[in-house]
């Protein structure tokens, strides 16, 4: 008896840290993306499944993903300038693109955000449910965020959104219809370490040999 005591009083002692403010750290996220048409699965299922590593560190963040079938993105934030770097290295070249943070109103009026009482706890954290549904390139979009506003970090997808959403999205599952099949997207955060970040991963200085465009970003 006395065994099964300490074991719930870490247990307890492990979710209350978690409800901790994360000021400062790095969040691990896994990517998987997948389709009710068999056929289409198979040809995702050679993408793997897709890590995204992000630091934070007061207003600024920057996340990273690599992958052989996708290439990689580099994104970074910085709210004390409301600006975001976007750097994507594909087999069409490597782009990058600098804008403000705030979407401009057009594109928020075609976003329709709704908050759910629904909630779900992720790694310790509880998490509001958004229902966000979007047009992109003339196609419907349909998003279910859970975020948590005890991780401060910037994120990409919440940006787009302006003052919409509040909160980290701790898991984001995403729906689109792609040339007739429906794609399943699904990013959820694995882990959070409260770590020291140098300020250098926060350099908005795009990287050598890559050219600007206007098509990447929100």
């Amino acid at each position: 008896m006395k065994k099964i005591i300490v074991l719930v009083a870490l247990a307890i002692s492990t979710i209350g840290f978690a409800q901790k403010t994360v000021k400062e750290g790095v969040i691990t996220t896994t990517q998987t993306v997948s389709s009710p048409d068999e056929q289409v699965n198979m040809q995702l299922a050679m993408m793997g499944q897709m890590i995204t590593t992000t630091w934070f560190k007061s207003d600024k963040s920057r996340s990273e993903m690599s992958n052989p079938m996708a290439g990689s993105t580099i994104v970074v934030m910085d709210g004390t300038v409301n600006k975001m770097l976007v750097m994507k290295d594909d087999p069409s070249g490597k782009k990058y693109s600098l804008k403000d943070m705030t979407p401009s109103e057009e594109k928020l009026m075609g976003i329709t955000v709704v908050e759910s009482t629904e909630t779900k706890t992720i790694l310790g954290y509880e998490c509001i449910k958004y229902d966000v549904t979007m047009m992109k390139q003339g196609v419907e979009v349909k998003m279910a965020l859970y975020t948590s506003d005890k991780v401060p970090a910037k994120s990409q997808q919440v940006a787009g959104l302006g003052s919409k959403v509040k909160g980290y999205p701790m898991l984001m599952e995403m729906k689109v219809n792609q040339m007739g099949a429906e794609i399943n997207i699904k990013s959820e955060v694995t882990e959070i370490k409260n770590e020291e970040v140098a300020d250098a991963k926060f350099d908005m200085t795009p990287l050598e040999g890559y050219e600007k465009t206007e098509q990447l970003g929100m």
